[in-house]
């Protein structure tokens, strides 16, 4: 039996059964990092050392019978969140000899509840992109199509679970950077409602969009990670103070007096056609569990793409302002004055993405097309919001496509940023609305790639989206699929 391919509710059982420890857990992860990563390169960073000294911890608490609910669970982190004492890069050279001072709270979480971080995961740099091929450590590849993207921006996260070097992983969602890559990897995604779970500590892209979630192998162990990551924290004034429920009840069978709503315009032009018949199958599943299903309409969809990349670059191009070579990270050590020294230090720091964003988002915000460019985008994500409103007001969640193909071959759109930033127009929407969404698998391409569906519902419902996930996941029979891997 190889542990690493388990779930977390399956290592628990175990675990609680004294059937393996945590150091033989962790010992497995390693040993599979040791035989993949060089195919996969799902990490930057890997925290071995304090990784075994953490399940030497949990040994002694699980053999007592205490510990948390993640007590000797190996887990992998996208390199978004601060780590204190391990390096934090966020994909970029510009912060490649960054060691955090503290913890984010979502890491500090998982620690609390006996979680073992077995490294830092590869991403887009500063999570600006749809394939994670905008990275200054090397392009992680998808374990189903070593020559495919896993998607982006947590790429990393996602090839990491779906090739088993850890169990679980967490990542950062801004416009479907956990849910895509999760269709891609064949793993469930989960991008919470904007301010269910805690920002500080991760290193901000656009802070009205930016939000933490799960990765993991199938429903089940979704809900058992929300559970420990959702939560109000002062640190961050965006929090949300509101209970949080126990996710896990809501893993139920059947969904009689649920209303599936099916968005029109999700299913239009672009979209490939094995992607529809598998979410169109996936759609069957969920009418044979109870629902009841009708279309509705998200008339102002074909301006989201739009929209957030004005939205999305203006804020990027005040919060990467920070990075200037003066407080941490990089700094160019040639540059005789100030001025130069700001200057070069960034455009060596910064890749080619992130400086197509930044100064993306500066005109955006500057005088005389502020009313022209970001206040016209805030005014169609407010239009936006009240489309769901709508919708909501018929039904219960809403059932699409997540990305309009299979996961494409690397190298494929690198020329074609437009192309790349079209990929996320399925996702977007929801991160411009502030609801939650998942992904779970539902389907594989003619070439032996993962298709994943999208669940999205109204603020704070994640429990609808795990109820209808978990009935569509026990129906298909997908969760425990593997890719190829030697």
């Amino acid at each position: 039996m190889d542990l690493n391919a388990l779930s977390i509710h399956e290592l628990n059982e175990l675990l609680k059964k004294k059937e393996t420890t945590p150091s033989a857990l962790t010992e497995a992860v390693f040993k599979r990092i040791d035989a993949v990563e060089e195919q996969i390169g799902a990490f930057i960073t890997l925290n071995k050392d304090e990784a075994f000294r953490r399940a030497g911890e949990a040994d002694k608490k699980r053999a007592s019978g205490d510990g948390g609910p993640l007590c000797g669970i190996p887990l992998s982190i996208k390199d978004v969140l601060c780590t204190k004492g391990l390096r934090t890069t966020a994909g970029s050279k510009i912060l490649e000899p960054f060691v955090p001072p503290y913890t984010a709270t979502v890491v500090e979480k998982l620690e609390d509840a006996g979680a073992i971080i077995v490294g830092k995961a590869t991403m887009d740099e500063f999570a600006m992109g749809s394939s994670n091929e905008n990275c200054a450590y090397g392009v992680p590849r998808n374990p189903w199509q070593l020559d495919s993207i896993c998607g982006g921006s947590s790429g990393g996260s996602a090839a990491s679970v779906a090739a088993d070097e850890c169990i679980a992983s967490l990542g950062s969602d801004t416009g479907g950077s956990i849910r895509q890559p999760a269709s891609h990897c064949g793993i469930v995604g989960l991008k919470p409602t904007y301010g269910r779970v805690s920002r500080f500590g991760l290193l901000a892209y656009a802070s009205s969009l930016d939000q933490v979630g799960p990765l993991t192998k199938d429903i089940t162990d979704c809900a058992l990670m929300l559970n420990v990551i959702s939560g109000y924290d002062s640190k961050d004034s965006t929090s949300v103070n509101r209970d949080v429920p126990d996710y896990c009840d809501a893993l139920v069978d059947g969904l009689n007096g649920m209303t599936i709503g099916i968005p029109k315009e999700y299913f239009g032009e672009g979209l490939d056609s094995e992607v529809e018949a598998a979410v169109r199958n996936g759609i069957e599943k969920l009418k044979e569990a109870g629902a009841q299903v009708r279309e509705v309409s998200l008339p102002h969809t074909e301006y989201g793409v739009a929209a957030y990349y004005l939205i999305a670059p203006a804020e990027a191009s005040s919060n990467l302002a920070r990075y200037d070579g003066v407080k941490y990270g990089m700094r160019d050590m040639e540059a005789e004055f100030l001025q130069d020294m700001y200057n070069q230090t960034r455009s060596k720091g910064f890749g080619d993405e992130v400086k197509r964003r930044i100064i993306m988002g500066t005109y955006a915000l500057s005088s005389g097309y502020y009313d022209a460019y970001y206040k016209k985008a805030s005014q169609v994500r407010t239009l936006i919001v009240e489309d769901y409103k709508k919708a909501f007001a018929e039904c219960d969640v809403l059932v699409s496509p997540v990305t309009p193909s299979p996961a494409w071959k690397i190298g494929e759109k690198c020329n074609d940023p437009l192309s790349m930033y079209l990929s996320d127009v399925l996702t977007i929407p929801a991160n411009l609305a502030g609801i939650p969404g998942l992904s779970v698998p539902c389907g594989m391409s003619d070439e032996g790639l993962p298709i994943g569906l999208q669940i999205q519902a109204s603020h704070f419902d994640e429990e609808k989206l795990l109820r209808v996930g978990f009935n569509l996941e026990t129906r298909l029979d997908l969760a425990g699929s593997k890719p190829p891997l030697s």
